[in-house]
């Protein structure tokens, strides 16, 4: 189709991580990006928090920045975790490797340096970004967006070919659609909260505790966890339930906090000197689910992300899984001159993907707070790294299929699920791997799991 009918230019709502990285992939490909953020430039004014300020970046997120040239910058700033540094209620602790080797591991991301190393190739790639920019109203039938500038209440008014929502969880073009589709939109809420807290550096400078680790305190229905920064402190989240006892109803300050953690966290109390202050100082967060049936409208709309398919943290993947889309919707545009048809093709590809990895992240919780200090999960989870070694062209651990490779979620999904019947049915009855029979074991695993799909 003719350049001049259809002009390569869009629209993206929100100059968060993916709409940074979005306007990347397409700006290098020759496309005009427009990127407008309700906030301020963070690069002028300095990141304004909010959110959590620690991810973990696995392979499906560093390839996204491979593709989009940021990679060397990013990992200059990450720190390398090689696995869960489990801490128990009577102060032993156990490193649980998240992988074979230190090839295998997930690195701790800074997302205030993160948007910002993005924001900056994604300018220098040639996109226009606009702060101070939040969307106000949209008019799909004459394409046109109106924008609020927080500064003097003014209203801009701009003329769009396609707007994609990259704006978060809260999303106002998500907001704006379903004025116009039905979207099939509901959010399951958790019933846990957290709040954050910080670990700051070692008299000496030097990390506090291990740093290549993050750290988990389970403890049943709730857990504290921390992931390094490369400033050498940690970011502390306590995840508690809304109601009962221990939850974010009983403990409502500083004081119930200290409590708290002398009783369940008795290790960690010392390293986090401002405990009542951070408690007090820092609001609590919600974890939900977002589910839609529909992400775009036809070629004027489309979603991705957490506007798109919002989760709970507990697999570190919502912004792995958002750099994926952001890969799928490039190659589907870039591929695709009706956008209509490019979008309803992302929306095929990657719903799929996003219901799987929504499910795995909610099963993560529970085994992060309830199952990593339990005798039946650790058998289970050393042969599992058994029979990845015995038989590696059929068993892979489902967290190395969503966080070292990227096969689709749904498919890591479907097989994860079938290889823990087989671990559960192997280890009944057993409480060591030595009174295993192992050929009968190595038949089940032949007969049972086909080959594993080749990475692409």
């Amino acid at each position: 189709m003719n350049n001049s009918v259809v002009p390569k230019h869009i629209t993206i709502i929100g100059a968060g991580l993916a709409g940074a990285l979005l306007a990347t992939l397409l700006a290098r490909r020759g496309w005009e990006v427009d990127v407008y953020e309700k906030r301020g430039d963070p690069r002028l004014k300095g990141y304004q928090g909010g959110r959590s300020i620690n991810l973990a970046l696995a392979e499906r997120g560093r390839h996204a920045l491979r593709l989009a040239g940021a990679d060397d910058a990013v990992m200059a700033q990450a720190v390398m975790m090689r696995g869960r540094m489990v801490h128990f209620h009577d102060g032993r602790t156990d490193l649980q490797r998240y992988g074979r080797d230190d090839s295998e591991v997930i690195w701790s991301v800074h997302r205030g340096e993160l948007n910002l190393i993005l924001l900056q190739i994604a300018e220098d790639a040639g996109a226009q970004l606009h702060f101070h920019r939040g969307l106000q109203s949209v008019d799909f039938e004459r394409r046109l967006a109106v924008f609020h500038d927080d500064r003097d209440d003014s209203a801009h008014e701009i003329v769009f070919d396609s707007l994609v929502g990259a704006d978060g969880a809260g999303s106002a073009l998500r907001g704006a659609m379903k004025q116009a589709v039905e979207l099939g939109e509901r959010t399951e809420f958790l019933g846990h909260s957290y709040k954050e807290l910080e670990i700051p550096p070692s008299p000496d400078g030097g990390f506090s505790i291990e740093p290549n680790a993050l750290h988990i305190w389970p403890r049943g229905r709730y857990m504290c966890i921390a992931l390094p920064n490369d400033e050498r402190t940690f970011t502390v989240t306590l995840f508690l339930p809304n109601e009962g006892d221990p939850s974010f109803e009983t403990v409502r300050d500083g004081a119930d906090a200290r409590a708290l953690f002398e009783r369940d966290f008795a290790d960690a109390v010392p390293l986090i000197p401002q405990l009542e202050q951070d408690f007090e100082r820092n609001p609590a967060g919600l974890l939900a689910t977002l589910y839609l049936d529909r992400w775009h409208l036809d070629d004027r709309a489309v979603l991705l992300g957490d506007a798109a398919h919002a989760m709970v943290p507990f697999h570190g993947q919502g912004m792995n899984c958002a750099f994926e889309d952001c890969v799928a919707l490039a190659e589907r545009l870039l591929a695709d001159d009706d956008r209509a048809a490019a979008f309803a093709a992302f929306q095929a590809e990657r719903l799929p993907s996003a219901r799987a990895i929504q499910a795995m992240a909610l099963e993560n919780y529970l085994e992060m707070r309830d199952r990593v200090d339990n005798d039946d999960y650790l058998l289970q989870r050393a042969l599992e790294h058994e029979l990845a070694e015995r038989h590696p062209e059929r068993f892979m651990p489902r967290y190395a299929m969503v966080t070292f490779h990227r096969m689709p979620y749904e498919v890591a999904y479907a097989r994860g699920l079938q290889q823990r019947e087989l671990l559960v049915e192997l280890t009944r009855g057993h409480d060591s791997l030595a009174s295993l029979d192992w050929p009968a074991v190595d038949a089940l695993v032949r007969e049972r799991l086909s080959p594993l799909p080749a990475d692409d």
